[in-house]
């Protein structure tokens, strides 16, 4: 019973690895389906390994003040009136 166990979690070692993946779903159906070929169980292992494709995360800095909503401009962080419009912020 051990030697199944292990042959089990041997046979599923690319989905392990793989289980935290965005696309953890499509690893675990090549290892279900072609594992049982040497090809299929190093393709996916292979998928599980590989690192993903991050997108880099962009942002524009905020200066610290308040914005105005009538000219799109920023006055100083304690202004209650637009250094730009007067208009109340």
């Amino acid at each position: 019973m051990l030697h199944l166990t292990v042959l089990a979690l041997v046979y599923f070692l690319p989905t392990i690895v793989g289980r935290h993946k965005s696309d953890a779903l499509g690893i675990f159906i090549v290892n279900l389906l072609f594992g049982w070929t040497i090809i299929g169980w190093v393709i996916a292992m292979i998928w599980a390994c590989a690192a993903e494709n991050q997108i880099p995360a962009r942002y524009a800095p905020v200066p610290a003040g308040r914005y105005c909503s009538r000219c799109g401009s920023f006055s100083s962080a304690g202004a209650h009136f637009c250094s730009s419009c007067g208009h109340a912020v």
